[in-house]
């Protein structure tokens, strides 16, 4: 997989990809079968899941500071609006990029207060096209709070020890698929996969596959 922590670019090809769509050129992709170490990557060690043993678990790793997480974001979450039955899908953010864990905790925080489908993507847009500063806790508060959020019940959250045990989690999770860039998908704890366009291709290959018992 060509993901560099520094650099967070899959070059041009890759980027084209993560900007189109599901169908078109792409279409004529989804016959071929994927191929571990060419589509995706075989863990030697399971990833820890959180889905029951009945589901299979998607998790997108992220950051909001990554501006290929940025032009995903889009195509990754319509994606999660037509999955089969028996998947999960989750996010993590990663412990890499500037102010990780401002960030990681501003996830996490708006995650308890069920307002990831309302803001994710603003958040997305605040950094990426609004420029916004979110260097700490308050600064990312008062952002919150000029959404209509709640700004000290946000503080609380991002301050609590269950937004700390999410981000050791998603730490440990990061080290387990051994990411170094993203957008990156990690499916059942066993496969990790570009996150592009043609990849969320072959998670659904590699979905299929673990729900036929494969």
């Amino acid at each position: 997989m060509n993901m560099n922590r520094r650099e967070f670019s899959f070059g041009a090809a890759s980027a084209a990809l993560v900007t189109s769509t599901l169908l078109g050129p792409l279409a004529q992709a989804q016959a071929a079968k994927p191929v571990a170490g060419r589509d995706y990557q075989l863990l030697d060690q399971r990833a820890p899941v959180e889905a029951s043993a009945e589901s299979v678990e998607v998790v997108e790793l992220f950051s909001y500071m990554c501006h290929v997480c940025n032009v995903f974001e889009p195509t990754f979450n319509a994606w999660t609006k037509n999955l089969p039955g028996g998947v999960v899908v989750r996010r993590a953010p990663v412990p890499f990029l500037q102010n990780f864990e401002v960030m990681q905790r501003f996830y996490f925080a708006l995650e308890a207060m069920n307002l990831i489908e309302k803001l994710h993507s603003r958040v997305f847009a605040a950094v990426h096209v609004e420029r916004r500063n979110f260097s700490d806790a308050a600064k990312v508060a008062d952002w919150v709070a000029a959404q209509g959020g709640d700004r000290t019940r946000f503080l609380e959250q991002f301050n609590s020890f269950t937004a700390a045990t999410k981000v050791t989690r998603a730490n440990q999770l990061t080290s387990a698929y051994r990411i170094e860039g993203v957008p990156a998908l990690g499916v059942a704890g066993r496969f990790l996969v570009e996150g592009t366009a043609r990849g969320l291709q072959i998670v659904d290959s590699l979905v299929a596959d673990i729900k036929a018992g494969r």
